[in-house]
């Protein structure tokens, strides 16, 4: 089970600095003028602290891979991973439109790998708070 969490630590925090390319991408300059600046600054802290969140996660997958495995605590972490990345996945197949994805290429990968990633995570840290 060790070698999953490294290399959940890595696509974390790979995750994490993928959110950095974000406002460009999806022409956040443009595409949120209309809204006021408090909520266009929301968009910015708020997209920060979820890939600070995420990169802080693969950290400590990391660093405290053996503690996460084995300890209460760590199973008690694991469990909150597994339910947040479990909502996650839930997110992506009922709260997301299909729109978004369906018949553009690019979009149908990234939504294919993510579905993957997102069920990926949640197994391996449910599993580990069960075990």
């Amino acid at each position: 089970m060790e070698i999953h969490f490294k290399i959940i630590g890595v696509l974390l925090m790979a995750l994490a600095l993928v959110h950095i390319i974000f406002p460009k991408y999806f022409n956040w300059a443009e595409e949120l003028k209309s809204l006021s600046i408090m909520n266009r600054q929301m968009m910015t802290v708020h997209t920060f602290f979820i890939a600070l969140t995420v990169f802080m996660m693969g950290v400590l997958c990391l660093t405290s891979t053996t503690e996460l495995i084995e300890t209460k605590l760590g199973k008690t972490i694991c469990l909150g991973f597994g339910v947040f990345w479990m909502i996650r996945l839930f997110i992506q197949f009922f709260v997301y439109s299909s729109k978004l994805w369906k018949g553009k290429k690019f979009e149908t990968i990234v939504h294919i790998i993510s579905s993957i990633l997102w069920l990926y995570l949640s197994f391996v840290f449910l599993q580990t708070s069960l075990s």
